[in-house]
C-alpha cells in the first residue's frame, strides 16, 4: 500500500501562485508516476500534469494545454514526494486537487491522495 498525504493549498488572488506537496509513504515504486487532478464543483475530474520516474531520476513530464507554462510538476525522489507548482493562478484553476501515483507499466491510478482546496478569487 502507498499513502499520499497532500499539502498546501488554500485562498489566492488572481495572479497568485501556490505550491501543492504529495508526500508518499509506504510501498515505494522503482519507476512510477505521479499525476496531479482536479475537480470543480459541479465538473468531472480533469487531468492536470504528471511526471515519471525511474531510480533516482524523473523525466518526462505532461501538462494538460491549460495549465501549460503557468504549473511545473516536479518530485524530490529522496524525499519521495511531489510538487505542483502552480503560477499565474486564474478563477478557472479553483478545484480540490488530487495527487495520484501508479507503476510505469499500470494502466489506472492505484493510490489517491485526500484532496486539497484551491480557491482562486479575490
Amino acid at each position: 500500500q502507498v499513502q499520499l498525504v497532500q499539502s498546501g493549498g488554500g485562498l489566492v488572488q488572481p495572479g497568485g501562485s501556490l505550491r501543492l506537496s504529495c508526500a508518499a509513504s509506504g510501498r515505494t515504486f522503482s519507476s512510477g508516476v505521479m499525476g496531479w487532478f482536479r475537480q470543480a464543483p459541479g465538473k468531472e475530474r480533469e487531468f492536470v500534469a504528471n511526471i515519471r520516474w525511474s531510480g533516482g531520476s524523473t523525466y518526462g513530464a505532461d501538462y494538460a494545454d491549460f495549465v501549460k507554462g503557468r504549473f511545473t510538476i516536479s518530485r524530490d525522489n529522496a524525499k519521495n514526494t511531489g510538487h505542483l507548482k502552480m503560477n499565474s493562478l486564474k478563477s478557472e484553476d479553483t478545484a480540490v486537487y488530487y495527487c495520484a501515483v501508479k507503476g510505469i507499466m499500470t494502466l489506472n491510478y492505484d493510490y489517491w491522495g485526500q484532496g486539497t482546496q484551491v480557491t482562486v478569487s479575490s
